[in-house]
Protein backbone atom coordinates (compact mmCIF):
# COMPACT_ATOMS: atom_id res chain seq x y z
CA UNK A 1 0.00 0.00 0.00
CA UNK A 2 1.85 3.54 -0.76
CA UNK A 3 2.12 5.91 1.68
CA UNK A 4 -0.53 8.26 1.95
CA UNK A 5 0.78 11.96 0.91
CA UNK A 6 1.29 14.71 4.03
CA UNK A 7 2.55 17.67 2.66
CA UNK A 8 0.47 20.36 2.47
CA UNK A 9 -2.03 20.93 -0.26
CA UNK A 10 -1.64 24.77 -1.93
CA UNK A 11 -4.31 26.67 -0.92
CA UNK A 12 -7.24 27.03 -2.66
CA UNK A 13 -7.73 30.41 -4.62
CA UNK A 14 -10.00 32.84 -4.17
CA UNK A 15 -12.81 33.69 -6.14
CA UNK A 16 -12.75 37.06 -8.46
CA UNK A 17 -13.85 40.12 -7.00
CA UNK A 18 -13.07 42.98 -4.64
CA UNK A 19 -11.49 42.09 -1.05
CA UNK A 20 -11.87 45.22 1.91
CA UNK A 21 -8.86 44.34 3.98
CA UNK A 22 -8.09 45.81 7.53
CA UNK A 23 -4.48 46.18 8.14
CA UNK A 24 -2.97 47.20 11.42
CA UNK A 25 -3.12 50.73 12.29
CA UNK A 26 0.27 50.67 14.44
CA UNK A 27 1.00 47.11 16.45
CA UNK A 28 1.14 44.95 13.23
CA UNK A 29 0.16 42.20 15.92
CA UNK A 30 -3.22 43.62 15.16
CA UNK A 31 -3.42 41.75 11.29
CA UNK A 32 -6.49 39.23 11.74
CA UNK A 33 -5.93 36.21 10.71
CA UNK A 34 -8.41 36.27 7.78
CA UNK A 35 -6.64 39.60 6.66
CA UNK A 36 -3.47 37.16 6.09
CA UNK A 37 -5.15 34.46 4.53
CA UNK A 38 -7.00 36.82 2.06
CA UNK A 39 -3.13 38.75 1.17
CA UNK A 40 -1.66 35.52 0.56
CA UNK A 41 -4.32 34.14 -1.66
CA UNK A 42 -5.15 37.21 -3.70
CA UNK A 43 -3.83 37.74 -7.32
CA UNK A 44 -2.98 41.61 -6.36
CA UNK A 45 -3.02 44.49 -3.65
CA UNK A 46 -4.30 47.99 -4.23
CA UNK A 47 -2.65 50.13 -1.73
CA UNK A 48 -2.42 53.96 -1.01
CA UNK A 49 1.24 53.75 -0.97
CA UNK A 50 3.30 51.06 -2.47
CA UNK A 51 6.14 51.44 0.53
CA UNK A 52 3.95 51.31 3.22
CA UNK A 53 1.87 48.49 2.11
CA UNK A 54 5.44 46.69 0.85
CA UNK A 55 6.67 46.71 4.71
CA UNK A 56 3.36 45.09 6.01
CA UNK A 57 3.88 42.30 2.76
CA UNK A 58 7.25 41.70 4.26
CA UNK A 59 6.62 41.73 7.14
CA UNK A 60 4.01 38.48 6.63
CA UNK A 61 6.49 37.32 4.38
CA UNK A 62 3.98 37.63 1.31
CA UNK A 63 4.96 38.81 -2.48
CA UNK A 64 2.52 40.48 -4.36
CA UNK A 65 2.03 42.82 -7.01
CA UNK A 66 1.21 45.98 -5.34
CA UNK A 67 -0.64 48.59 -7.51
CA UNK A 68 -1.05 52.16 -6.52
CA UNK A 69 -4.26 53.94 -5.99
CA UNK A 70 -5.05 57.02 -4.18
CA UNK A 71 -6.52 60.48 -4.24
CA UNK A 72 -4.75 61.23 -7.51
CA UNK A 73 -5.35 58.22 -9.13
CA UNK A 74 -7.90 58.77 -12.15
CA UNK A 75 -11.35 57.16 -13.70
CA UNK A 76 -8.73 55.55 -15.86
CA UNK A 77 -6.54 53.77 -13.00
CA UNK A 78 -10.17 52.61 -11.32
CA UNK A 79 -11.59 51.30 -14.48
CA UNK A 80 -8.25 49.09 -15.35
CA UNK A 81 -8.63 48.12 -11.59
CA UNK A 82 -12.53 47.25 -12.08
CA UNK A 83 -11.25 44.80 -15.28
CA UNK A 84 -8.83 42.91 -13.09
CA UNK A 85 -11.30 42.07 -10.90
CA UNK A 86 -13.61 40.56 -13.57
CA UNK A 87 -11.09 37.44 -13.52
CA UNK A 88 -8.86 38.10 -10.72
CA UNK A 89 -8.68 38.74 -6.53
CA UNK A 90 -7.76 42.40 -5.77
CA UNK A 91 -7.62 43.10 -2.17
CA UNK A 92 -7.87 46.79 -1.48
CA UNK A 93 -5.85 47.76 1.63
CA UNK A 94 -5.10 52.10 3.14
CA UNK A 95 -1.78 52.81 4.85
CA UNK A 96 -3.42 52.01 7.92
CA UNK A 97 -6.94 50.72 9.69
CA UNK A 98 -9.88 50.08 7.09
CA UNK A 99 -9.94 51.08 4.08
CA UNK A 100 -12.86 53.75 2.88
CA UNK A 101 -12.73 55.36 6.22
CA UNK A 102 -11.04 58.98 5.01
CA UNK A 103 -9.74 57.38 1.90
CA UNK A 104 -10.86 57.17 -1.94
CA UNK A 105 -11.61 53.56 -1.91
CA UNK A 106 -14.72 54.12 -1.28
CA UNK A 107 -15.63 55.42 -5.44
CA UNK A 108 -13.85 51.70 -6.45
CA UNK A 109 -16.05 49.91 -4.19
CA UNK A 110 -19.38 52.06 -5.91
CA UNK A 111 -17.79 51.59 -9.38
CA UNK A 112 -17.55 47.61 -8.47
CA UNK A 113 -20.72 47.75 -7.33
CA UNK A 114 -22.15 49.37 -10.06
CA UNK A 115 -20.00 46.39 -12.48
CA UNK A 116 -21.67 43.69 -10.51
CA UNK A 117 -18.03 42.72 -9.30
CA UNK A 118 -18.52 41.01 -6.07
CA UNK A 119 -17.24 43.11 -3.08
CA UNK A 120 -16.09 41.21 0.58
CA UNK A 121 -14.80 43.45 3.31
CA UNK A 122 -12.60 42.09 6.32
CA UNK A 123 -13.22 43.85 9.35
CA UNK A 124 -10.38 44.96 11.54
CA UNK A 125 -8.55 47.63 13.41
CA UNK A 126 -10.13 51.22 12.87
CA UNK A 127 -8.73 54.23 14.76
CA UNK A 128 -12.20 55.86 14.98
CA UNK A 129 -13.22 52.47 17.11
CA UNK A 130 -9.76 52.57 18.95
CA UNK A 131 -10.03 56.36 19.75
CA UNK A 132 -13.19 56.20 20.98
CA UNK A 133 -13.57 53.24 23.13
CA UNK A 134 -10.32 54.69 24.76
CA UNK A 135 -11.68 57.88 25.35
CA UNK A 136 -14.36 57.03 27.58
CA UNK A 137 -16.63 60.13 26.19
CA UNK A 138 -19.90 58.55 25.62
CA UNK A 139 -20.39 55.85 22.34
CA UNK A 140 -24.23 55.25 22.20
CA UNK A 141 -23.80 57.68 19.57
CA UNK A 142 -21.29 59.25 17.51
CA UNK A 143 -20.65 61.49 14.30
CA UNK A 144 -16.99 60.62 12.32
CA UNK A 145 -16.36 64.36 10.33
CA UNK A 146 -12.79 63.49 8.88
CA UNK A 147 -10.51 65.72 8.85
CA UNK A 148 -11.30 69.26 10.04
CA UNK A 149 -10.77 72.00 7.37
CA UNK A 150 -7.13 73.44 6.88
CA UNK A 151 -8.93 77.12 6.99
CA UNK A 152 -10.28 78.93 9.76
CA UNK A 153 -13.34 80.16 9.07
CA UNK A 154 -14.37 76.79 7.07
CA UNK A 155 -12.87 75.01 10.17
CA UNK A 156 -15.49 77.16 12.63
CA UNK A 157 -18.14 76.29 10.55
CA UNK A 158 -17.83 73.13 10.47
CA UNK A 159 -17.94 72.83 14.02
CA UNK A 160 -20.50 75.58 14.85
CA UNK A 161 -22.71 73.25 12.18
CA UNK A 162 -21.89 69.54 14.25
CA UNK A 163 -21.74 71.14 17.78
CA UNK A 164 -25.37 71.00 17.91
CA UNK A 165 -25.57 67.57 17.08
CA UNK A 166 -25.95 65.51 19.90
CA UNK A 167 -23.14 62.38 19.19
CA UNK A 168 -19.36 62.71 20.28
CA UNK A 169 -18.18 64.50 17.67
CA UNK A 170 -14.62 62.47 16.10
CA UNK A 171 -12.01 63.95 13.49
CA UNK A 172 -8.56 63.02 12.13
CA UNK A 173 -6.32 65.28 12.85
CA UNK A 174 -2.63 65.85 12.05
CA UNK A 175 0.38 66.73 14.99
CA UNK A 176 1.58 69.71 13.17
CA UNK A 177 -2.33 70.98 12.99
CA UNK A 178 -3.59 70.08 16.07
CA UNK A 179 -3.18 73.06 18.09
CA UNK A 180 -5.23 75.02 15.80
CA UNK A 181 -7.66 72.83 16.12
CA UNK A 182 -7.78 72.97 19.32
CA UNK A 183 -8.17 76.70 19.21
CA UNK A 184 -11.09 76.73 17.07
CA UNK A 185 -12.61 73.96 19.44
CA UNK A 186 -12.37 76.08 22.46
CA UNK A 187 -13.58 79.04 20.79
CA UNK A 188 -16.88 77.10 19.37
CA UNK A 189 -17.44 74.67 22.32
CA UNK A 190 -15.08 76.38 25.06
CA UNK A 191 -16.57 74.20 27.99
CA UNK A 192 -17.20 70.43 26.16
CA UNK A 193 -14.62 68.01 27.30
CA UNK A 194 -11.94 67.03 24.75
CA UNK A 195 -10.16 63.94 24.33
CA UNK A 196 -6.73 63.62 22.15
CA UNK A 197 -5.75 59.79 21.28
CA UNK A 198 -2.29 59.51 19.45
CA UNK A 199 0.24 56.39 19.11
CA UNK A 200 -3.01 54.63 19.23
CA UNK A 201 -1.64 50.53 20.07
CA UNK A 202 1.89 51.99 19.66
CA UNK A 203 4.03 51.39 22.53
CA UNK A 204 3.64 55.55 23.45
CA UNK A 205 -0.19 54.84 23.01
CA UNK A 206 -1.97 58.26 24.83
CA UNK A 207 -5.48 59.88 25.77
CA UNK A 208 -5.29 62.74 27.09
CA UNK A 209 -8.60 64.06 28.34
CA UNK A 210 -9.42 68.13 29.31
CA UNK A 211 -10.60 71.16 28.38
CA UNK A 212 -10.10 72.62 25.05
CA UNK A 213 -7.83 75.13 26.50
CA UNK A 214 -5.97 73.02 28.92
CA UNK A 215 -5.19 70.73 26.15
CA UNK A 216 -3.86 73.55 23.64
CA UNK A 217 -1.59 74.23 26.36
CA UNK A 218 -0.31 71.21 26.71
CA UNK A 219 0.49 70.78 23.28
CA UNK A 220 1.43 74.03 22.78
CA UNK A 221 4.54 73.05 25.01
CA UNK A 222 4.84 69.25 24.19
CA UNK A 223 4.22 69.65 20.30
CA UNK A 224 2.76 65.73 19.59
CA UNK A 225 3.63 64.21 15.73
CA UNK A 226 1.70 61.64 13.72
CA UNK A 227 -1.68 61.01 13.08
CA UNK A 228 -4.30 61.68 16.24
CA UNK A 229 -7.94 61.12 16.58
CA UNK A 230 -9.50 63.89 18.26
CA UNK A 231 -13.01 63.47 19.90
CA UNK A 232 -15.44 66.10 21.17
CA UNK A 233 -18.26 65.36 24.17
CA UNK A 234 -21.94 65.46 23.42
CA UNK A 235 -23.53 69.16 24.01
CA UNK A 236 -25.95 67.33 27.27
CA UNK A 237 -21.98 66.66 28.76
CA UNK A 238 -21.60 70.34 29.46
CA UNK A 239 -25.20 71.05 29.73
CA UNK A 240 -26.16 69.80 32.66
CA UNK A 241 -25.32 72.53 35.08
CA UNK A 242 -26.72 74.96 32.49
CA UNK A 243 -24.17 76.93 30.10
CA UNK A 244 -21.22 77.72 31.94
CA UNK A 245 -21.40 80.97 30.08
CA UNK A 246 -24.30 82.23 31.64
CA UNK A 247 -24.04 80.72 34.90
CA UNK A 248 -20.59 83.12 35.09
CA UNK A 249 -22.35 86.23 34.05
CA UNK A 250 -24.52 85.72 36.69
CA UNK A 251 -21.94 85.22 39.06
CA UNK A 252 -20.56 87.74 38.02
CA UNK A 253 -23.69 90.53 39.01
CA UNK A 254 -22.10 89.71 42.40
CA UNK A 255 -18.88 87.88 42.88
CA UNK A 256 -15.69 88.76 41.49
CA UNK A 257 -13.66 86.83 38.66
CA UNK A 258 -11.99 84.57 40.42
CA UNK A 259 -14.93 83.83 42.98
CA UNK A 260 -17.44 83.79 39.90
CA UNK A 261 -15.12 81.45 38.34
CA UNK A 262 -14.43 79.40 41.55
CA UNK A 263 -18.19 78.75 42.42
CA UNK A 264 -19.20 77.74 38.90
CA UNK A 265 -16.28 75.32 38.83
CA UNK A 266 -17.68 73.11 41.66
CA UNK A 267 -21.37 73.46 40.22
CA UNK A 268 -20.22 72.19 36.51
CA UNK A 269 -16.51 70.34 37.33
CA UNK A 270 -14.82 72.41 35.15
CA UNK A 271 -11.47 73.58 34.84
CA UNK A 272 -11.14 76.70 37.38
CA UNK A 273 -8.31 78.18 35.06
CA UNK A 274 -10.63 78.27 32.08
CA UNK A 275 -13.68 79.72 33.57
CA UNK A 276 -11.62 82.68 35.25
CA UNK A 277 -10.10 83.30 31.70
CA UNK A 278 -13.18 83.26 30.37
CA UNK A 279 -15.09 84.91 33.69
CA UNK A 280 -12.36 88.21 32.51
CA UNK A 281 -14.01 88.20 29.24
CA UNK A 282 -17.40 88.09 30.08
CA UNK A 283 -16.97 91.02 32.91
CA UNK A 284 -15.07 92.87 29.99
CA UNK A 285 -18.55 92.74 27.64
CA UNK A 286 -20.67 93.26 30.71
CA UNK A 287 -18.59 96.91 31.26
CA UNK A 288 -18.90 97.28 27.61
CA UNK A 289 -22.57 97.11 27.44
CA UNK A 290 -23.06 98.93 30.55
CA UNK A 291 -21.42 101.79 28.84
CA UNK A 292 -23.84 101.44 25.93
CA UNK A 293 -26.57 101.63 27.70
CA UNK A 294 -25.26 105.11 29.70
CA UNK A 295 -24.31 106.62 26.58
Amino acid sequence: MPEPDLSESPPEPLSAGLYIVATPIGNLGDITVRAVDILSRCDAVACEDTRVTGKLMKHLGLHKPLWRYDDHSSPHDRAKLIESMRNGAVALVSDAGTPLVSDPGYRLVADAREQNIPVTTLPGACAVIAGLTLSGLPNDRFLFGGFLPVKEKARADVLAELGTVDATLIFYETGPRLTKSLTAIGNSLPSREVSVARELTKLHEECRTGTPQTLLEHYQAHPPKGEIVLLIAPPGEDTAHGDPDDLLREALEYLKPSQAAGQVAKETGLERKDLYARAMEIRAQMRDEQADRET
